[in-house]
């Protein structure tokens, strides 16, 4: 399966290295292919071997009617043999493999290297990763509903949990390979436009390069999937190493920072949690900016660990990272106090065009130049984005405690941008809580004012996404003021005269827009078709007024999709699971990490507390007459008016799995497995004694007893029993031996952690002695 998975990749890599593929015996562990990979000195083998990931199946998203869910399900070949493959779009592959990561660690490093190599040099995503490669949609120019757009939905989030897992089971992996030139940049044809541009229309702001999207078919058809990566002057794969990687994700996202408001969603596809997909254009996301800081608080301790004092990256990539620093710099003073829009538009044009000279610089090919780095230059930097990042969080508190989500941007007509705010969303709660911003007490105030909040749902004792509300019946809609025509001329008079172009009068004496106006720009498009002799002077000297009026009516930028209008599906006082199980997990960290940091036991259990009533609400914990469905079976959605809908493999299951663990108190630092339960309740634990089956890790069916006043999981696929005997210590049986080995504590010693996690079939069992923690029992 590893050849045929390299010769569909690099024909010419499988040519020029084929002794070394026809060695290798018929199976073996991966980390052993990543070492010879790497000692036989060809990158771009190490690269593949790298991300070769023996997966089958992945998470598909359930609605194959969208454009980018196109997909199979193949599980076996033509011979009936089974089948090696995977694909899906890229936010449903890339947040499912978090937990699949902590299952399966030794393939963390492929995991990131294919997300890596799988993201463009202007930083962003195709929409779709398969086992082959990576897809993007294509434009159709005789199709009207044909769409392009890039995907940058949750990148800085889905990549930063597997940089942390692989900092904990691989503590010394990141840090090799941050200066290895092992990454690639994908090739999409899309060009995103200049910054004007992006100001003009904020919505149209991608095209299509066909000629591109042509080369890039061509060299598919001669050497392989390779052929839609960055080629370099030699034709062979352009090659970066991690830093590089990193900062592009992190500088695309900080070209389109505006101050107070967030990140700007301007590549026609929205950073989303499958609620918000109407806001691209003049939507700012809060969210994407709080993932951001947990990302550069990673990425600076990450780098200050470096032995070098230089890092070498692409020229192109350092002149970028020099103007956004400078940029950020420049105006440090100014977060001592608000910023007016006036300011916010000169540190978002200044942000705006470095991205434009960096993207223009990019499409036209690497210059393959390089320049030194230093540690300190990056630590200059980080320290600087974090400053205004944080700054933009604290303005972004709400009076009610609960963070702005999603807000929107506007060119004013003295050429400022302002920022106006949305309502409440639960997405952006889980965001700030997960942020690393907010202290333990800040944590607990944002989850006190959520309980309290219009985004809680009594009746599943659980939260939807945004505020349920009343919408506006048909007759109230697209009414115009009677001063909104009085204010105008030209609207009066076209009333006067019957003319209805533009407005109407209907029978009952109110006013509306013409019915066939489905946008700004349909109406723009008639006042221009208006003849200056009709109404002389009277449209130019208007049309600002008209057009504000418009908008007044219909408000478009508001518009956030299903959830704020529709009634089924997320729709209106709809629960997203999966959007409540990620406040599960981020009530669970902020829990966990006040315990950790010692902080007032009083504090740390109200967390603890608020964590158990916030999972309270999730399916697994309720009977089927409330949930409406089967507990344990996940589901996408509940409405207002039904029980839970849409079954499936949904997002929900990795963060009640993480969380699961996480209560269970399993815990990886430095490849070590610790167990230490510190919010595990008694009532977990069995009353009377029963078996436990399991599949093992050669994948038998196995059991173990358990006793009274025990539990057990399963962890790697190895047996874990705790027994609450309010002691310490831990049981490890080993194959071949009779008696277990014993341990004084609550972390395995590195030999047999390296065998759990590496499932290498030598740990049998665990059993752990367990003393809970008195401070957190709830009653």
């Amino acid at each position: 399966h590893l050849i045929a998975s390299i010769q569909q990749s690099n024909r010419t890599i499988y040519k020029r290295h084929q002794n070394f593929f026809q060695e290798l015996p018929e199976s073996f562990p991966c980390q052993d292919l990543h070492l010879h990979a790497e000692a036989a000195g060809d990158a771009n083998l190490a690269r593949l071997c790298r991300e070769y990931l023996p997966l089958t199946f992945s998470r598909r998203h359930g609605d194959p009617s969208r454009p980018w869910n196109r997909f199979s399900i193949e599980l076996v070949d033509e011979n009936g043999d089974k089948k090696l493959y995977y694909q899906g779009n890229w936010r449903d592959i890339f947040q499912n493999w978090e937990a699949l990561a902590v299952s399966y660690p030794q393939f963390i490093e492929s995991m990131i290297s294919k997300f890596l190599s799988a993201s463009t040099p202007d930083g962003y995503n195709p929409y779709r990763i398969t086992s082959d490669g990576i897809d993007w949609e294509v434009i159709e120019e005789h199709d009207s509903w044909s769409y392009v757009g890039y995907w940058g939905d949750h990148q800085i989030i889905y990549l930063q949990k597997l940089l942390e897992l692989s900092r904990k089971h691989h503590p010394q992996a990141l840090t090799s390979m941050l200066t290895e030139r092992n990454f690639a940049y994908a090739n999409v044809p899309y060009r995103i436009k200049n910054y004007a541009d992006l100001l003009a229309d904020p919505k149209v702001t991608v095209d299509f390069d066909h000629h591109m999207e042509k080369e890039v078919q061509a060299r598919v058809a001669t050497i392989g999937m390779d052929g839609k990566l960055v080629l370099n002057q030699k034709g062979e794969v352009h090659l970066v190493n991690l830093v590089e990687k990193l900062l592009v994700s992190l500088l695309a996202k900080l070209s389109n920072f505006i101050p107070e408001a967030g990140i700007w969603l301007n590549t026609q596809r929205p950073e989303w949690n499958d609620a918000n997909n109407a806001l691209v254009g003049s939507g700012v996301s809060m969210v994407t900016l709080c993932y951001i800081r947990r990302f550069v608080s990673f990425f600076h301790n990450l780098v200050d660990e470096l032995d070098q004092k230089e890092i070498v990256i692409s020229k192109e990539v350092a002149e970028l990272l020099g103007s956004i620093s400078g940029t950020f710099h420049k105006h440090e003073k100014a977060l001592s106090g608000a910023i007016d829009n006036q300011l916010r538009r000169q540190i978002t044009d200044e942000l705006g065009l470095a991205g434009e000279a960096y993207r223009n610089k990019v499409y036209a090919g690497f210059s393959e130049a390089t320049s030194p780095v230093t540690v300190t230059d990056l630590d200059t930097f980080f320290n600087r984005v974090r400053a205004f990042v944080d700054h933009s969080i604290q303005a972004n508190q709400r009076e009610d405690k609960l963070y702005h989500s999603y807000n929107l941007m506007k060119v004013e007509k003295d050429g400022g941008i302002s920022v106006r705010y949305l309502y409440e969303m639960l997405e952006g709660q889980v965001a700030v809580l997960s942020s690393g911003y907010l202290s333990a007490y800040d944590s607990l105030e944002v989850l006190k004012a959520l309980r309290g909040s219009a985004l809680y749902r009594e009746d599943q004792h659980s939260y939807i996404l945004y505020p349920n509300r009343q919408l506006a019946r048909f007759e109230v809609k697209n009414q115009i003021p009677a001063k909104g025509i009085q204010g105008s001329d030209l609207l009066s008079t076209m009333v006067e005269r019957n003319d209805r172009r533009v407005v109407e009068k209907d029978a009952a004496g109110h006013y509306h827009f013409n019915g066939a106006f489905q946008n700004r720009k349909k109406l723009i498009a008639m006042l221009e078709s208006i003849g200056a002799e009709e109404y002389p002077g009277l449209v130019a000297k208007e049309r600002d007024y008209i057009l504000d009026l418009y908008e007044e009516i219909f408000d478009h930028q508001s518009f956030t999709g299903r959830s704020g209008t529709f009634f089924g599906y997320e729709g209106l006082g709809s629960i997203y699971w999966h959007m409540v199980s990620k406040l599960v997990l981020a009530s669970f960290e902020n829990a966990v990490k006040a315990i950790e940091q010692g902080m007032d036991p009083d504090l740390a259990k109200e967390l603890v507390e608020r964590y158990y009533d916030i999972r309270a609400g999730i399916g697994n914990h309720k009977g089927p007459e409330n949930y409406g469905a089967f507990p344990f079976e996940a589901y996408s959605h509940t409405p207002g008016n039904a029980g839970a809908q849409q079954p499936g493999m949904t997002g929900q299951v990795k963060e009640d799995i993480l969380a699961r663990l996480g209560e269970l108190g399993v815990s990886v630092k430095n490849g070590l497995i610790s167990f230490q339960p510190n919010i595990l309740q008694a009532n977990e634990f069995l009353e009377a004694e029963t078996n436990f089956a399991y599949l093992a890790v050669d994948g038998s069916e196995q059991s173990v007893a358990v006793p009274a006043n025990s539990l057990a999981f399963t962890y790697c696929q190895v047996p874990v029993v705790y027994h609450l005997t309010g002691g310490s210590g831990i049981k490890v049986y080993l194959e071949g031996q009779e008696s277990p080995e014993e341990i004084s504590g609550n972390t395995l010693f590195e030999p047999w952690s390296t065998s759990v996690l590496g499932r290498t079939e030598i740990v049998r069992r665990i059993e752990v002695q367990v003393a809970l923690n008195s401070d957190y029992q709830l009653d």
